[in-house]
């Protein structure tokens, strides 16, 4: 059975005749794969597609060395998705998956027994989650040295290929000799992805191709290759770096496309690259932008600005895309691939080949790349505090680079959604996420203090009382000189005309907040510091439910995004709501109105906001 990837461009065959069990059960498996991989199924690239197959063929290899392996559908029963199950148990990082896997599959046979439909139906198996392998956050140190590696190994793959593509350009041109054959050899190698061969002669390699014997001289072929094009450990850096600088998908970023927009028009501003990306499990939103800017991310910027160079490129997303683009124009040529990430392959899988030569990173083997990449780079993670709390000595581990936790520590660091709401960034991401758990709520007590001082610090609108009101109906003069403002303001306040959301303003041509003479156009929630601002009784419901509103969005955002935008209103209005009788104010509450939850609804939206 072939399958597509979603662009069309990739495709790969699954072979049910090899599955180790009778051609009828080959067959019935083969009819649920194709339902499993369906369009509008869940599976969409190729590395999820492959699952139910592999899952399937392990299936067959345990039912295939039972005493009695069943020959048909109907012979299948219970007692053999328990059995494979335990077979299975020791892998504890993939049970729950595979058990998922073939009951899905096995739904999907037709003519099984309705016993087997009730155990494909029943709970999966509890995870099982090691302490060490739970997925957490890097501290920003880890994060540091991470990116800091990945960065070397750019600028030197950079400083290679610049100076070996200086020298093939005066070769051509005919301005330097080439005694050696050194250049002729880098010529051949960055035209064709690949060193001279010729049919082995000897036993070993006989129908075989090998390289020249000329061509050892200089080394093997990974390193030959590598004068001309990226290895595969200098693009896995890419990834990461990239990863680092953009938070992105692991299989958003593999998949990442070398034609791209200049959104900028190379007019001289900042520059930008917007390119295509897909995100299958998004459904309908799957297809989206992906913006690369030359804005600088200040968790990379050295402590010293002094220390920023020209050959900081790598410490903005369009510095390190746009090196990416150039280090790999050569192997886009050669493959006429669109993929930003493209290196050397010594051996591994490729379509019609022997698995040596210029591809992209496939994302199912991307976990094995950064493993292998963090064990050359020999990075260390920082000591344990469980053992250095119980004073024991830490032994220095070895800091694994992963594409996951790097995602998920550029979202804690930066406290915004990337490809994803604001909800799911806060309940799935931060909220399972312990890597710096004891930092984060430091850090957002620190902001909530600082909105809370500043809301102290600034003051509150100024209030009317019913006693105010009674006596401004009596004396109108004596109480709008009390409170700073005409007669006939003071009149259009009591009446109503110069409401806005939750107060009256008396001098929207003068507010502190816009310049002097022309009408305020200031967000409605900064009336409530403004010396403009007056609060009547009868704002008293909206003060509420504008309260009560931004205290409910706690759960809808991050602790920190919510601190940030709404911490300060919040308490603005909390010390506001206290200058009145429980009594009022519950009173208020549920003198709340539709029109009032609508307006309020609009306000909060910042559709009354001038823009």
């Amino acid at each position: 059975m072939r399958c597509f990837s979603p662009d069309g461009k990739e495709q790969r065959d699954f072979d049910f005749a090899n599955l180790t069990v009778s051609p009828q059960l080959q067959a019935a498996l083969a009819g649920a794969f194709a339902l499993r991989v369906a369009p509008k199924r869940s599976l969409t690239r190729l590395s999820a597609v492959a699952n139910p197959f592999r899952v399937s063929l392990r299936f067959s290899q345990y039912l295939a060395q039972l005493a009695w392996p069943p020959t048909q559908v109907e012979h299948l029963a219970p007692e053999h998705v328990d059995g494979f199950l335990a077979s299975r148990s020791l892998q504890n990082s993939t049970l729950y998956s595979e058990a998922r896997e073939i009951k899905t599959m096995l739904l999907l046979v037709e003519g099984i027994k309705p016993e087997l439909v009730v155990k494909c139906r029943e709970p999966l198996p509890k995870r099982v989650r090691l302490e060490e392998n739970r997925k957490q956050s890097y501290s920003s140190q880890e994060f540091k040295r991470i990116a800091d590696a990945a960065r070397s190994d750019l600028r030197n793959a950079a400083k290679r290929i610049r100076v070996n593509r200086e020298l093939l350009t005066r070769y051509r041109a005919n301005e330097l000799t080439d005694p050696d054959r050194r250049l002729e050899l880098l010529d051949f190698v960055e035209c064709h992805g690949d060193v001279p061969r010729t049919i082995g002669r000897d036993k070993w390699t006989a129908h075989r191709e090998v390289p020249m014997p000329w061509v050892k001289k200089f080394g093997t072929v990974a390193d030959v290759v590598s004068g001309a094009h990226l290895t595969v450990r200098e693009a896995t850096a890419g990834v990461i770096l990239l990863g680092a600088m953009t938070g992105e998908n692991p299989s958003v970023l593999l998949d990442t496309p070398s034609t791209h927009h200049r959104a900028d028009g190379f007019a001289g501003g900042p520059r930008t690259a917007i390119v295509d990306a897909i995100k299958p499990r998004r459904g309908r939103k799957a297809y989206m932008n992906l913006v690369i800017s030359q804005v600088p991310d200040w968790i990379s910027i050295p402590g010293e600005p002094s220390e920023l160079s020209a050959r900081d490129e790598l410490h903005t997303p369009f510095g390190v895309y746009a090196l990416l683009h150039e280090l790999t124009a050569a192997s886009q040529r050669v493959t006429g691939s669109d993929k930003l990430f493209l290196a050397y392959h010594v051996r591994g899988r490729a379509v019609g080949g022997d698995g040596r030569g210029l591809r992209p990173l496939a994302p199912a083997h991307s976990w094995y790349s950064t493993v292998r990449w963090s064990e050359e780079k020999n990075l260390r993670a920082d000591p344990d505090p469980r053992a250095a709390a119980a004073g024991e000595a830490a032994e220095p581990r070895i800091l694994q680079a992963r594409l996951d936790r790097i995602r998920l520590t550029y979202l804690e660091l930066h406290q915004v959604p990337v490809a994803h709401t604001e909800q799911t960034l806060a309940s799935h991401y931060l909220g399972r996420n312990r890597g710096n758990y004891a930092e984060y709520r430091k850090v957002v007590a620190d902001a909530l203090a600082e909105e809370v001082n500043k809301a102290r610090a600034y003051g509150l609108m100024a209030t009317f009382s019913e006693a105010d009101l009674k006596a401004a109906r009596t004396d109108p003069s004596s109480a709008a000189r009390d409170f700073g403002v005409g007669s006939v303001t003071l009149n259009k306040l009591i009446e109503g005309q110069l409401d806005t959301v939750m107060n009256g303003c008396v001098d929207n041509e003068n507010s502190p907040k816009s310049p002097s003479g022309h009408p305020c156009r200031a967000s409605f929630m900064a009336c409530l510091d403004c010396p403009c601002a007056r609060a009547l009784p009868r704002h008293l419901p909206i003060q509420t439910l504008v309260h009560d509103t931004l205290g409910a969005r706690r759960s809808e955002m991050t602790p920190l995004t919510w601190t940030r935008r709404f911490a300060l209103p919040h308490t603005q209005l909390a010390d506001l709501l206290r200058q009145h009788d429980n009594a009022d104010v519950a009173e208020a509450r549920d003198a709340v109105t539709d029109t009032d939850r609508a307006i309020v609804a609009r306000f909060l939206n910042r559709e009354l906001d001038l823009r």
